[in-house]
């Protein structure tokens, strides 16, 4: 596995890392077993990355990575966690108080004394601009609770409000081929900052790994059933905001780039390894086989000069109509 420096972190990442969204909720069943041959499947490929939340089964999600960190007290390993949805997302929530108490909650559930890095959690865009915010977070890692801190937005706006704090370690954003406006401005200033980037939803909450069809159904607790419109959360996070018949559209014309003994999901994620500013991609998985797969893309040859500019020239005609203005 190929690492990707931080200079904000001071340390090196797997370039792709693993994102844990699925072993707490929202994806449908994942069993304790299957969450844990996850993480185990995952560190043994080489991945050193993980990514979780304090809202992802309600720490169902930090509880399993907290298990395997015991299980495995010698790997290296780096532990993001988020937080900030535990209320309404209000500024006035955004205290140094609450934050203690949801680092506590996290700390306890991941069995740690020191959170590597924690992230706000998709924030309203007030809280991007407030001095008291990011000076609340400064004091926790005074403190040691946390080793450093970043940010998860929605939108481009909200990622170059972020790097203007100085103390600003990630920036997590979505990236994959649906969503290219990112790399237009925001990832090159991030990276020439020295600020790690955490493309998420790289596959489009699966529409990038060619497997659904307009027959594809999924569970009544999956995410991608209730929040096609955003009902629970921003639609951004439900692939990709991407309305999934114009998906499928699109899959269809990137398809017949894939190379053979390739999966579409590991050629798609091999397009954003082809972006400097990329510090680790966090695809998440429901077994272990997915997360070996998702690890295997790393050794695809890269992408020619011109798949990239068919794959622009797609998300040009098909995609950027839905996506380009909103996020």
């Amino acid at each position: 596995m190929q690492q990707r420096h931080i200079a904000r972190l001071g340390r090196d990442v797997s370039e792709i890392g693993l994102g844990c969204w699925q072993l707490g909720g929202d994806w449908g069943d994942v069993d304790d077993s299957a969450a844990m041959g996850v993480l185990h499947a995952a560190v043994d490929a080489g991945v050193t990355f993980l990514d979780t939340a304090d809202v992802y089964g309600d720490g169902r999600s930090e509880q399993f990575i907290g298990r395997f960190l015991r299980e495995r007290p010698s790997d290296d390993l780096f532990v993001a966690t988020k937080m900030g949805r535990r209320l309404p997302q209000e500024l006035g929530n955004y205290s140094l108080a609450n934050f203690r108490a949801w680092h506590d909650r996290s700390r306890a559930n991941l069995g740690v004394d020191r959170l590597d890095l924690v992230q706000l959690h998709c924030p309203p865009d007030d809280v991007f601009a407030s001095d008291e915010v990011f000076d609340a977070l400064d004091t926790l890692v005074a403190e040691e609770r946390i080793g450093a801190y970043g940010v998860s937005i929605e939108t481009v706006s909200q990622g170059m409000s972020a790097l203007q704090r100085p103390d600003l370690a990630t920036l997590q954003v979505i990236y994959n081929a649906f969503r290219q406006k990112p790399m237009d401005e925001l990832l090159p200033m991030a990276h020439a900052a020295g600020v790690g980037v955490i493309a998420r939803v790289p596959l489009a909450s699966g529409l990038l790994t060619g497997k659904y069809n307009a027959d594809t159904t999924f569970p009544a607790d999956d995410h991608r059933n209730y929040n096609r419109g955003g009902e629970a959360f921003d639609v951004g996070e439900t692939f990709a905001g991407v309305p999934f018949e114009v998906g499928l559209a699109a899959v269809e014309k990137l398809r017949p780039l894939v190379p053979g003994g390739a999966t579409m999901a590991q050629w798609a994620l091999r397009w954003i390894l082809a972006a400097d500013p990329v510090s680790v991609i966090i695809p998440g998985a429901r077994n272990a086989e997915q997360a070996r797969a998702n690890v295997a893309a790393a050794d695809l040859p890269p992408l020619s000069a011109e798949d990239i500019k068919t794959v622009k020239a797609v998300y040009d005609s098909d995609v950027r109509p839905h996506v380009q203005a909103r996020w």
